[in-house]
């Protein structure tokens, strides 16, 4: 078992509702109605799935979030029983997101805007202790559609900073796209952020840049330099930039099932690693086998920390 003294991983941001349905081989046309053979009424966010994986692996967390008050709010907040009660509550629907999957493994997202909207960077401060202890991460997620809280970002960092916890950010895809002025509010807090987690289209995106070495090392530059730029590429496992080198870590092939949530799982298999004091390019295995895991299951499950272990042990195997 892990050493419970270890940091504790703060998990901040979109904690909503998913309703998962699937498969869909093309849009229906307006005014009519299609049947689908799956669905999953389940708790989610990028928050709210990275939360769910630390809980599963026994890591030492919190979920920081807010929650609305109508019929969903109890059932939600039931699933982070130990953080729920510190969540302020707004006047507000729940936030939820309609996750679409298709044939060819890719997905598409629909959301409200409900009391995700309405976090802000007092209800993060508030839930957090006023001094980290050394090695406490902060991991901010749903960036964009946290619109409140995105606003306050220039100061919510520094805050952070300030008070000690080591911070990572993964801002997921703009509903606006990567607009110029987007690119240059965000270059504007990242020399703030210690990791940066994002996707692969999201590193393209983010940095203006068509080629991945070059858009990882660029968005690299622009952090504290105390971490560095991780790229989640799916199937061809995960790729990391520091200002001194970079790092690949294949994944293990896996019968998928679900890949929703699968960058939120690889988040907190990844930051647990650095909470246990491993190296950045062995955390990137351990964010692959979470997330290898959570995709391979249904209903959607995580790895507890023998089953982590186990799967870390076959990746090893796999190296040598």
């Amino acid at each position: 078992m892990h050493n419970l003294t270890t940091p504790v991983l703060y998990v901040a941001g979109n904690i909503n509702v998913d309703i998962i349905m699937g498969t869909l081989a093309q849009w229906p046309l307006p005014g009519t109605e299609a049947m689908l053979e799956h669905s999953a009424l389940r708790p989610g966010g990028s928050a709210g799935n990275c939360a769910l994986a630390l809980a599963a692996m026994e890591i030492p967390h919190r979920a920081i979030s807010c929650q609305g008050n109508d019929a969903f709010t109890p059932w939600l907040a039931g699933y982070f029983p130990q953080s729920a009660a510190g969540w302020p509550g707004y006047a507000c629907e729940t936030s939820f997101t309609v996750g679409v999957t298709h044939p060819d493994k890719e997905r598409s997202f629909l959301s409200n805007y409900g009391h995700i909207t309405r976090l802000s960077a007092d209800d993060i401060l508030q839930q957090l202790p006023e001094q980290a202890i050394p090695g406490d991460i902060v991991l901010l997620c749903g960036t964009f559609l946290c619109s409140t809280l995105f606003s306050q970002y220039s100061t919510l960092l520094p805050a952070l900073r300030k008070r000690g916890y080591r911070i990572a950010v993964d801002t997921g895809w703009p509903p606006t796209g990567w607009t110029p002025e987007l690119r240059a509010g965000v270059y504007t807090w990242l020399p703030d952020c210690d990791w940066l987690l994002l996707n692969e289209v999201e590193t393209l995106g983010l940095s203006g840049l068509e080629n991945l070495d070059d858009a990882g090392a660029e968005l690299a530059r622009q952090l504290n330099g105390r971490g560095g730029c991780v790229a989640k590429c799916g199937p061809d496992g995960a790729r990391l930039w520091t200002t001194q080198h970079k790092q690949h870590a294949p994944c293990q092939p896996v019968c998928v099932i679900d890949t929703i949530g699968a960058g939120d799982s690889f988040n907190a298999g990844f930051l647990a690693a650095l909470c246990q004091a491993q190296p950045p390019d062995e955390a990137l295995y351990w964010g692959n086998a979470v997330a290898a895991h959570a995709i391979s299951s249904s209903p959607r499950s995580y790895p507890d920390w023998q089953a982590l272990q186990h799967h870390i042990e076959e990746m090893s195997h796999g190296r040598g």
